[in-house]
């Protein structure tokens, strides 16, 4: 079994490349900060000794509600060096939100921003002996003043083994209220190296950040595999659909990830005069349609790849890593990824082409996450333990063709039986998103006296001023979408209800 940690990721890149740039910041007015990888990991020996004097010790956990900024990455560092283990949160929760996840996790300190310090502490207040406050800029790891600033620094790290837990990731919630998946050292420690090797990293690259931190992608397939070979990330401070282009080039940046969804606004948003980017290598998850895709990978210079993963499968399982990637493969597994579909109704292998769930083989802590903190009962349901080791039921759905290679489909409960044909609520969102005069949709199913379940679409105009017509939605559902996908209702709203990734909480539209 490896003995690999994350800790010793990171002790390994600033030792082999002290003087590297690790880290360039960029805020929302455009203030651009850089740390080299040893200048970084003095703020991590502050961020930790600050952390320790504060009461956190090995084993404690940290609750972290901070957009992306120099801090959150500080501390995320420093609770490794501690053997601590954090839980990084939605900033923008609800005083309701926090008290529920501070009642779970009960930490030892809690760390919010200071203009949101007032919430913080009222959902905090019966459950975290300590709350630092932070003004999510340069300041909170420079300035001698800021409460991460300690003159007893922590410049060695404990003895962090790699089974030790590390992180409790709350999940999106698209579908149901979060889950707490547990990882560790050695669940960092691998993804890193994964990642890495699947976007062909080296240490002159640069990763463009936009997404949010406290979410799996932006640790999991930028950060960490920039530490593992010593390359440095560019963080926003937060997502800018019209700044992303322009703000990549000034950055200069040769990687990028997005989901879907942001994907799509950056196409809206963007000035039509804007020169395209030329970037070396952008994951996507999530569906894109045919027309979107395209026109992205002009604008980023390279055609992106779609990658599939989950919080709870830590790395990848595939990705699309053809000579020309195309819009709706995500493609065969990855490294020494083992996968199967399994048919819903039979139990059994699903067949070529044919819709099944996927199912991932790993090892617990290692490739796969740890479990659900606090539900066993859930656990146990997600794990299957068989001859090869252990599976995980990942709840989505995807085709496999006769030659391996995988298509998303959606989640097991995206799926909708239109007349006895099965119609994925995804693809249609995708194909919708490209009407005329729609930016975005959400589709969700409505029981029918004749169909069984019939598809409902909610929109979001392109522009407020001009919104589209029922009439000619459905006329160009006519000739772009099967009859059993067609919506059989449209409606128009302001904007669909959605995670702080951008993914769409299909459970609240129309609610």
């Amino acid at each position: 079994m490896s003995s690999a940690t994350f800790q010793r990721a990171w002790d390994s890149a600033v030792r082999r490349h002290p003087d590297a740039t690790f880290l360039v910041f960029r805020t929302e007015s455009g203030e651009v900060s850089e740390w080299t990888y040893e200048e970084f990991d003095a703020v991590v020996a502050r961020t930790a000794g600050a952390l320790r004097a504060a009461g956190v010790a090995q084993g404690s956990p940290v609750h972290v509600a901070l957009r992306n900024c120099p801090a959150f990455v500080a501390l995320w560092l420093a609770v490794s060096r501690l053997g601590a283990w954090l839980v990084p949160v939605d900033p923008a929760s609800s005083p309701r939100d926090i008290a529920r996840q501070v009642d779970r996790v009960r930490p030892a300190v809690g760390v919010c921003a200071a203009a949101r310090e007032a919430v913080y502490r009222e959902g905090a207040s019966n459950g975290t002996p300590v709350v630092l406050a932070l003004t999510e800029d340069a300041r909170d790891v420079n300035d001698t003043t800021s409460s991460l600033f300690c003159t007893d620094p922590m410049v060695t790290s404990e003895r962090v083994q790699p089974d030790d837990r590390f992180a409790v990731m709350f999940t999106s919630g698209t579908t149901s209220e979060p889950k707490g998946v547990v990882l560790t050292q050695a669940n960092y420690a691998h993804v890193a190296t994964v990642m890495a090797n699947a976007a062909r990293l080296r240490p002159y690259h640069r990763w463009y950040v936009t997404l949010p931190l406290f979410h799996a992608n932006a640790q999991y397939y930028c950060f960490a595999p920039a530490i593992a070979v010593g390359a440095s990330v560019a963080l926003s401070a937060s997502f800018s659909a019209s700044g992303w282009v322009p703000n990549a080039r000034e950055l200069g940046v040769t990687h990028a990830s997005l989901f879907a969804a942001p994907v799509r606004m950056i196409l809206a948003r963007t000035a039509s005069e804007e020169q395209p980017l030329d970037l070396e290598h952008v994951w996507f998850a999530q569906s894109l349609g045919a027309e979107h895709y395209e026109r992205f990978a002009r604008l980023v210079g390279t055609r992106p790849r779609q990658l599939y993963g989950m919080t709870e499968t830590v790395a990848i399982v595939s990705a699309d890593m053809g000579e020309r990637p195309v819009h709706d493969v995500i493609g065969a597994p990855v490294d020494d990824r083992r996968i199967r579909v399994m048919d819903q109704a039979s139990g059994d292998a699903a067949a070529p082409g044919a819709p099944g769930e996927l199912q991932v083989l790993g090892t617990p802590g290692r490739d796969l996450f740890v479990g659900y903190l606090d539900d066993e009962q859930t656990t146990a349901r997600a794990f299957s333990t068989g001859p090869e080791g252990t599976w995980f039921a990942t709840g989505d759905l995807v085709t496999r063709g006769v030659d391996g290679v995988l298509r998303f489909t959606g989640r097991v409960d995206d799926v909708i039986k239109v007349s006895g044909e099965n119609v994925s609520l995804t693809e249609v969102e995708a194909a919708v998103a490209q009407a005329p005069g729609v930016l975005e949709a959400a589709v969700v199913g409505v029981s029918d006296p004749v169909r069984d379940t019939v598809p409902v679409a909610y929109v979001v105009a392109r522009d407020p001023e001009v919104p589209p017509h029922a009439e000619d939605l459905d006329a160009w559902a006519a000739s772009n979408l099967a009859p059993a996908a067609r919506p059989r209702a449209w409606h128009v709203i302001d904007e669909l209800p959605r995670t702080s990734v951008g993914k769409v909480r299909r459970f609240r539209v129309g609610s």
